[in-house]
């Protein structure tokens, strides 16, 4: 801080009120919530479950593996589920993350700003791996899955609490800032880590500022999406690595004049924080269960599935479709022209609805070339115009309901139409928990069954299907159940 004259006040502040509650919480907080503890079992299945099938696709697989060829790291590393990798923790977290956000196919959470917290398991689960293999070593007792669920319920926490009311994509920076500082709080405690160290971690991970969203948005939708939270859960070790070793932390890293995170990277708005950390998050955490589909379209993809008998032989007949939204889904992913790779097209609302209407499905097959050339569909999205809905977008911001609505209504050239189709909650939503657990446990069995021996399989949802025996399964014994 400068005085009248322009100079430079060498004492430091204190440290930024925000970095100390997220130390504070990540450090000493008790979870004592059920309902966080099951729903982040059932979290932990689905992501992993999402990265097992990511193994599928070839654009994936060449991101893996150590940094260069031949530095594994055995016998202390981290294993990588579905591969016979064994990484340092730094690049398991990235190994994990890349694998678990590829299919974008991830739980969900929709605020001012979005995001996927189990992106965080990229780090969870290299820390935990790599220290039970190294307490082990050393006599000591290795980390439980219970320790494991802990760290995710936090790193929900942190990463969709600061969500709830700062919105970093509308000054264009990536929602995987977020994943970066949950997963440098929750490593860092994983690690070993002091409520200082922790706080000393935090605030570098602010001063690295945010990556910018251009590779999520016309024209330079690319690839990167699919990598870049393995990428920031990967730094959030490495930060918390150096923090571990006594590396000095920034007080006023977001609140320094010109200089801070809030100045140079939000225009100089105030970050804050409706209400305390707690478990909130998790508890009603978003997952998508039924499609590989950016969130704001899911309900978009349902009403385009009761609709397909209708429409699958009247293709030629369609005049147009008309597409309501919330403002959110409006703004990302409301796209025409040349969709040049899988990663423009699952970010398309009117690719997304075309397929479903055309073929009765949308899996993540469907985004690669040998469908997307299929000339039905850019006909049918030539046809389509998105609208937005007030109420919509009202209730996508309100804490009690959360909605992401859609609805679909196709008029053809006789002047006839559909019904207008709306659903205002998907699948994965917390007021569909019952319809929706059922089919997320049928999903990850399909996910398993396709990369894992059977008897593998039935030791994992053996496992999965008793909460307490899972909770107090020691870390290194469950990472090697899904090891190759």
């Amino acid at each position: 801080m400068s005085n009248d004259m322009g100079i430079l006040e060498a004492k430091r502040p204190d440290f930024d009120e925000l970095l100390t509650k997220i130390a504070r919480y990540a450090s000493d907080f008790e979870i004592k919530s059920d309902l966080a503890y099951e729903t982040a079992k059932y979290c932990l299945m689905d992501t992993i479950g999402t990265g097992l099938l990511a193994l599928n696709f070839p654009a994936c697989t060449k991101l893996l593996g150590p940094v260069v060829e031949g530095a594994e790291f055995r016998p202390l590393g981290a294993k990588i589920p579905g591969t016979s990798y064994q990484l340092e923790p730094e690049r398991a977290a990235f190994n994990v993350g890349a694998m678990v956000r590829w299919l974008d196919f991830n739980d969900t959470w929709l605020a001012a700003e979005w995001g996927h917290p189990s992106d965080n398991l990229g780090a969870i689960w290299a820390v935990c791996d790599y220290m039970s293999r190294k307490n082990i070593s050393q006599g000591k007792k290795p980390l439980s899955i219970k320790d494991a669920l802990t760290a995710m319920i936090k790193a929900h926490e942190i990463q969709g609490v600061l969500a709830l009311e700062n919105c970093f994509n509308k000054v264009g920076l990536d929602h995987v800032l977020l994943v970066r500082i949950a997963s440098t709080a929750v490593a860092c405690k994983l690690l070993g880590g002091s409520f200082e160290e922790i706080r000393n971690a935090l605030s570098h991970a602010f001063i690295d500022g945010g990556a910018l969203r251009a590779y999520r948005h016309a024209p330079n939708t690319g690839s990167r999406k699919s990598w870049a939270a393995g990428d920031a859960s990967s730094r959030g070790v490495n930060l918390a690595l150096k923090a571990l070793s006594g590396e000095m932390g920034y007080p006023s890293a977001l609140s320094a004049k010109f200089w801070g995170f809030e100045d140079v990277k939000m225009r100089g708005a105030k970050l804050s924080i409706p209400q305390e950390f707690s478990s909130y998050v998790m508890e009603n955490v978003l997952f998508k269960i039924s499609f590989p589909a950016e969130f704001h379209a899911q309900t978009a993809v349902e009403c385009a599935l009761k609709l397909h008998d209708e429409v699958k032989d009247r293709l030629d007949d369609v005049e147009k479709i008309i597409i309501t939204t919330q403002e959110s889904g409006h703004r990302i992913i409301n796209k025409t022209g040349e969709l040049a790779n899988p990663a423009d097209r699952d970010h398309c609302i009117q690719y997304m609805v075309a397929v479903p209407l055309i073929f009765g499905r949308l899996r993540a097959e469907d985004y690669e070339d040998s469908v997307a050339k299929d000339p039905r569909i850019d006909a049918l999205r030539a046809k389509m115009s998105v609208e937005v809905d007030d109420r919509y977008t009202k209730e996508y911001l309100q804490s009690d309901k959360r909605s992401i609505a859609n609805a679909v209504q196709i008029f053809y050239k006789d002047g006839s139409k559909s019904q207008k189709v709306e659903v205002e909650y998907p699948i994965g939503h917390k007021r569909r928990r019952s319809e929706g657990i059922p089919l997320l446990i049928k999903k990850f069995e399909s996910n398993l069954a396709g990369r894992l021996s059977p008897k593998k399989c039935e030791l994992i949802n053996k496992l999965f299907a008793d909460q307490k025996t899972l909770e107090n399964t020691a870390f290194n014994e469950f990472s090697d159940l899904f090891a190759l």
